[in-house]
């Protein structure tokens, strides 16, 4: 008697079961760690702007996050945080692209000079590595200099502290220095600096480009850590705006493929890779009512919490009925992720 090969496979391998007619957060066997996550576990985040709901969450569930660069005692925790403080294992602002981290980890070993380090604007001065941590530029690019060094400083604690590093993919988009290479979180022009077309370019990163970026950050980390393990995510945040000729629409399903493909391969390289499912759980169709809020970018705050309490609980972190929990809370606030390329929305015609 001939069986399919489909016979007897679990319910999670069917979409009518697996997906279709069970909650948006009742997937069965979504995620499955490849290794415990433990409240010692000392957590070392970075990434796009949503990468900072999984530190704000890990943190709330009492889980070691580091800080290797805090705010100043006494300063308002609204004002630490939007000027990057306590946002990330350092004070690097989001990291939007694998290239991005890699120049990072390169400039903190000394292998590496950032072009353009500083950006001008009225008088004031921004790191062009990191503009958005300061919202109201610095005295003079010495300052920038010196913030910066204490910066590759407290960056270098924190990746010899780590024990985990989660890490969310954002970005496949980026501007970058012609004549270095060097890219930059946003495009000159945007917060601070002006933009010469001689001088910069864009540059839209593939599957090899990512693959090559991502292992030359593992293997550099690794020599400092050996111990070190991570965790990727893929941010569910569409593009704010895209310099591809393709609409917003495409270039954000073309960015997210390219990044959801790179963290299958490089999970299937390494058992000290795991992938975590948020992108999944967020672009979902089993959410009837949607995952976005009205500017269809920013992810519900129920959600969010949804997905975390979903992560936690399969940690043994929270209860089962968290998730659940979650789910039923009130859209009360915006998201309040701090992110750079939201600023493009100002340019659209």
């Amino acid at each position: 008697m001939t069986t399919s090969p489909y016979s007897g496979l679990p319910r999670r391998a069917f979409w009518r079961g697996g997906v279709a007619g069970v909650g948006a957060f009742d997937l069965p066997d979504l995620y499955s760690p490849r290794f415990p996550l433990t409240a010692d576990t000392r957590v070392f985040t970075a990434g796009s702007c949503f990468a900072q709901h999984v530190g704000a969450a890990m943190k709330r569930a009492g889980l070691t996050v580091i800080d290797a660069e805090p705010a100043l005692r006494g300063l308002p925790p609204e004002t630490a945080r939007r000027f990057g403080y306590g946002v990330y294992a350092a004070r690097f602002g989001n990291v939007y692209t694998v290239r991005q981290f890699r120049q990072l980890i390169e400039e903190m070993l000394g292998l590496f000079t950032p072009a353009v380090p500083v950006w001008e604007k009225d008088g004031r001065f921004w790191d062009a590595l990191r503009p958005g941590v300061e919202p109201e530029g610095l005295a003079s690019p010495a300052q920038v200099a010196e913030m910066r060094a204490e910066h590759l400083i407290a960056l270098g604690r924190a990746v010899q502290e780590a024990d985990l590093i989660v890490f969310t993919l954002g970005l496949t988009e980026a501007w970058e220095h012609r004549a270095t290479g060097t890219v930059y979180p946003t495009a000159p022009g945007t917060i601070a600096g002006s933009f010469d077309p001689e001088t910069f370019v864009f540059r839209n990163h593939g599957v090899a480009e990512i693959l090559e970026d991502f292992t030359a950050v593992e293997t550099m980390m690794a020599e400092i850590n050996p111990d070190l393990r991570w965790l990727l995510t893929v941010s569910p945040v569409p593009l704010a705006a895209t310099a591809t000729q393709d609409h917003v629409l495409t270039a954000t399903m073309r960015s997210k493929a390219v990044l959801r493909v790179v963290c299958d391969m490089l999970k299937d390289s390494s058992d000290r890779i795991d992938y975590f499912p948020s992108y999944e759980l967020v672009t979902s169709p089993a959410h009837r009512g949607g995952a976005f809020a009205e500017d269809l970018r920013s992810v519900r705050p129920e959600v969010v919490d949804a997905i975390m309490a979903l992560f936690l609980e399969a940690h043994g972190l929270a209860p089962a009925s968290e998730a659940v929990a979650a789910a039923d809370i009130a859209d009360t606030s915006a998201d309040e992720a701090i992110c750079e390329d939201v600023l493009l929305d100002a340019f659209r015609p």
